[in-house]
């Protein structure tokens, strides 16, 4: 994990800085999907499967696998531009926020202005007892 925040940390500070990523909590999160702003799923997909995700979300893995080892960046950004244009309010969520506070913050500074991070991610979602979609 030390070396995927080494990793990001190093990416992040050759980009232009923006405004901060804020972090939401569930009810926030909830008003955020009932304005229609997106939500990003950085989750993999056996993830996906055993817990389900928040109904609606775009499902775009960050990590290819439990090293966290991260995909092409760049490509990753451009599957998110094709999805979400840079001046859309985005929201990323994870198994527990920790991953997304560093992806949150890639997106920031790729250009994204209205970034939010669901600090305690799925985890906290589900034991709140919050509807998910089932993913095959």
């Amino acid at each position: 994990m030390r070396a995927l925040i080494a990793l990001l940390a190093g990416l992040l500070l050759q980009l232009p800085a923006h405004a901060q990523v804020r972090d939401i909590d569930n009810a926030q999160l909830q008003q955020l999907i009932e304005q229609g702003v997106a939500v990003i799923d950085i989750r993999r997909a056996d993830e996906w499967r055993q817990t389900g995700v928040v109904p609606g979300s775009r499902l775009l893995t960050f990590f290819q696998d439990r090293a966290y080892r991260v995909y092409d960046i760049p490509a990753w950004l451009g599957a998110v531009a094709r999805e979400i244009p840079p001046e859309a309010p985005v929201v990323v969520i994870c198994r527990t926020g920790n991953r997304t506070q560093a992806v949150a913050d890639l997106l920031h500074r790729a250009g994204y202005r209205q970034v939010y991070n669901v600090r305690d991610g799925i985890v906290e979602w589900l034991r709140e007892g919050r509807a998910v979609a089932r993913v095959e």
